[in-house]
């Protein structure tokens, strides 16, 4: 499956390989996995409060859960 900017970022981590997931979200200072908000929070909305390029960051995840 591939991962979308309207998938909640709870959901993404369990889309392919975790620990990349993680290690991409961490890297963009988004330290999500351990936030309660992050199960009701999409990507697109997890990008906006952190200042990050949606776009950029599905390609990133999406390469992420491929590894």
């Amino acid at each position: 499956m591939k991962i979308t900017k309207d998938m909640l970022i709870g959901d993404v981590i369990n889309q392919g390989n975790q620990q990349e997931i993680a290690n991409v979200l961490f890297g963009m200072g988004m330290h999500c996995l351990g936030c309660a908000i992050a199960h009701g929070e999409t990507v697109e909305e997890a990008a906006s409060v952190h200042g990050v390029d949606v776009d950029d960051l599905v390609d990133k995840l999406n390469e992420a859960a491929a590894k």
